[in-house]
């Protein structure tokens, strides 16, 4: 790890002494700045993309959306494209200096090193390029405040966009609820939990009903206690977290509420209301359990709701998963909603090559991804070539029941959108799903937790992730025990002394001066 990050720095070294000269390169510098009606680029301009691929919809050169981009953006475009797998590899390695720079990166994560980066001047700012970025600012300066946090998580300390943000996957990726078998709550006539003690009693009926089940099938353990944490506190993680309620940070592990929801599924486990290795057990494992009447409540992705109608319908057929409110439990402080995670971290960068000529096109090709024709074309793609209406709707045309318009045409997959329309979305996924998705974001609390899109410096990304080593492994191990019964709650108070031993309040402090500005 040392090792890594010693490289990484040396690199971000070498790159800021090939940038101490300025000025602007030679390379290509006969490339006119005449653009062709309805293009982006000159006709002569070309621009070297990098983009990751996605093991689930690896890049497709014949990709429609593909073909869109290249046709609206003129020019030529050169697309790499790096298996995600091996992108934290290769990046540092593009960045050594200005000759092994591409004109864009896209990426589904934001690299360990990137603040260094540009730190460097290794990347430029949106802002200093804003004349090559009309439709860019007209879309984000014409939505509602509701909206401008997807742009505002994606500045830099010093106020500066590096990185571009992403409009409507926060409607898809990463939303979070809880869901419910509704077709058995309505056969047995039960009320579905506004509290989690309501959950704890309307589990033990259907424990009753159903002696296999679980009736409460939780799964991935902690993980998703920080997702239902809002049940039982506003914003609560076990770990490091933003308490927007009262404005500092905190360690969800070290508060009073930490011991009420270890106790609680405490006694769920007891009572085998939920699967006794909900901490540990497999997809597989839970999938099966969840699509065979064993499971019927559950914190889990809203995409869910197709995976799992769409596959039970064949054996029971009234199979009917679908979202619920949130319950809360009965502190005084637990609210009905989940904590935050629906957005989308993928990212485009311009690295500073040096030529401004070629930066400028880079900007340009940026800027059409917020334009209304890109978003249209990215979205939707072609009337009768991607979509077609049917009873004044529109639809992906999709002849193969195993294909969807992601592996089809291209569409949301990576370096492939930037601002979607919602619709699509609507569009690529059932009815009935779509339906539930205005509900489970209003059951969302508002504010992202920072620690999901703050980015740190290398040398301070290292110093959490060491002092994370010492914390959370230790920490984690031990809630586990306590909730599976291995280690008795009478030692709750001993183990918040273990607790105040570690450098908890360091990490706090690190992320404080990232939240603030101030490095």
């Amino acid at each position: 790890m040392k090792k890594s990050i010693a490289l990484i720095l040396a690199l971000v070294m070498m790159f800021a002494l090939c940038a101490c000269g300025g000025g602007t390169s030679d390379v290509n510098s006969e490339i006119s700045y005449d653009i062709p009606e309805g293009k982006q680029i000159p006709d002569d301009a070309v621009l070297d993309i990098t983009i990751t691929s996605h093991a689930s919809w690896p890049y497709e050169e014949d990709w429609a959306v593909w073909r869109y981009i290249r046709e609206a953006i003129g020019g030529t475009l050169n697309i790499n494209a790096i298996p995600s797998s091996d992108f934290a590899t290769k990046f540092p390695l593009m960045m050594v200096s200005k000759d092994t720079l591409p004109d864009a990166i896209y990426t589904g994560g934001v690299p360990s090193s990137f603040a260094d980066y540009c730190e460097q001047g290794a990347f430029v700012a949106l802002e200093d390029y804003k004349e090559f970025l009309p439709d860019y600012y007209a879309f984000w300066e014409g939505l509602p405040e509701e909206d401008q946090w997807m742009r505002e998580i994606r500045r830099s300390p010093n106020g500066k966009t590096y990185k571009t943000p992403v409009y409507g996957m926060e409607r898809y990726t990463n939303l979070r609820t809880w869901l419910y078998r509704k077709d058995i709550f309505d056969k047995h006539n039960l009320e579905i939990p506004e509290t989690t003690e309501d959950l704890y009693e309307v589990s033990k009926k259907l424990k009753e009903l159903y002696p296999d089940s679980y009736p409460f099938c939780v799964r991935s353990g902690l993980a998703n206690l920080d997702v239902i944490g809002c049940s039982w506190k506003p914003n609560f993680h076990v770990g490091v977290y933003y308490d927007f309620e009262n404005g500092k940070w905190s360690y969800g592990a070290r508060e009073d509420v930490m011991l009420e929801i270890v106790e609680y599924f405490n006694k769920m486990i007891k009572e085998g209301l939920v699967p006794a290795d909900f901490l540990t057990i497999n997809t597989t494992t839970w999938q099966e359990l969840v699509a065979t009447n064993r499971g019927f409540i559950m914190p889990e992705y809203q995409v869910r709701i197709d995976f799992f109608n769409g596959m039970a319908r064949a054996q029971y057929p009234d199979f009917n998963l679908t979202a619920m409110t949130p319950p809360r439990a009965d502190n005084g402080i637990g609210i009905n909603m989940n904590n935050k995670f629906n957005q989308d971290p993928s990212i485009y960068a311009i690295p500073n090559t040096g030529n401004e000529a070629d930066i400028a096109n880079a900007m340009r090709y940026i800027n059409w991804f917020y334009s209304d024709e890109g978003c249209e074309l990215l979205s939707w793609g072609k009337e009768g070539e991607t979509y077609e209406v049917v009873d004044g709707k529109r639809q992906f045309i999709i002849d193969n029941e195993t294909e969807n318009a992601q592996t089809l045409y291209g569409f949301k997959t990576h370096g492939a959108y930037m601002r979607i329309d919602p619709e699509s979305i609507n569009a690529s996924i059932s009815e009935e799903q779509a339906a539930t998705t205005d509900f489970i974001i209003s059951n969302i609390y508002p504010h992202l937790d920072p620690t999901l899109y703050l980015t740190l410096s290398s040398e301070d990304a290292k110093k959490i992730a060491d002092l994370q080593t010492s914390t959370n492994t230790m920490v984690t191990e031990n809630i586990q025990k306590f909730i599976i019964g291995q280690r008795p709650l009478t030692e709750w108070d001993a183990f918040q002394a273990e607790i105040a031993e570690l450098p908890i309040d360091d990490m706090l402090a690190v992320y404080e001066s990232y939240f603030n500005g101030e490095n």
